[in-house]
């Protein structure tokens, strides 16, 4: 087997009461998991980081990745995520569960900070389980990939709402389409209640 191309300890997807290491190794041919609970707790979640991992850049491939922010750990607030992040330089997963379990999030290529500007490139991406992997590339329309203040988080827009917004307690979010992304909305509804959030970053 050779490195891990993926690697997520994947809480957002498993019960509470449950916690799990998934490691993908990539062969010559196929794709192999290592785990450490029963597999028929981890069904989905393997699924979907196969599906998810697929889509990465290929500068993540090859390294495992580290999560920075949760808000089972770090209780939930947006400054302390931005805090978190404040010596990264490297790419960041988000990634959303709301109160009706939907899972969805985006891959950023810079790690969120305050900015009076929008940053990151094209490839910025927005994914949803829904139930099955939908993922929205940059559509070249526009550069408003990320953009953030002490109030609230911003991902896509230009079309008169945010492809994705949580505030400033991560509590509320939304999720419209916009030209940025040319996404359908990644909630079940367009406004959402946040159950729980997590940033991973790569280490290279």
């Amino acid at each position: 087997m050779g490195k891990p191309t993926f690697l997520i300890w994947a809480s957002f997807l498993l019960p509470s009461q449950s916690r799990a290491s998934v490691s993908i190794y990539e062969g010559k041919e196929t794709l192999a998991v290592t785990v450490n609970q029963p597999a028929h707790h981890l069904t989905q979640v393997c699924v979907f980081i196969f599906q998810l991992a697929a889509h990465l850049p290929p500068r993540t491939q090859g390294y495992p990745w580290h999560l920075v922010y949760s808000t089972n750990n770090h209780g939930s607030s947006l400054k302390t995520l931005y805090r978190n992040m404040a010596d990264l330089d490297s790419p960041v997963l988000l990634v959303i569960k709301d109160i009706h379990k939907k899972v969805f999030g985006a891959f950023c290529s810079d790690p969120f900070r305050v900015s009076k500007y929008c940053y990151g490139t094209g490839e910025t991406f927005l994914f949803s389980f829904n139930p099955d992997f939908q993922q929205y590339r940059w559509s070249g329309e526009n550069s408003y990939f990320v953009s953030g203040n002490w109030e609230s988080l911003q991902i896509g827009g230009g079309g008169g709402g945010f492809a994705l917004w949580l505030d400033a307690d991560l509590y509320h979010g939304a999720s419209f389409s916009c030209p940025t992304f040319h996404n359908a909305p990644l909630s079940t509804h367009e406004d959402f209640i946040v159950q729980d959030v997590e940033v991973w970053t790569v280490q290279n």
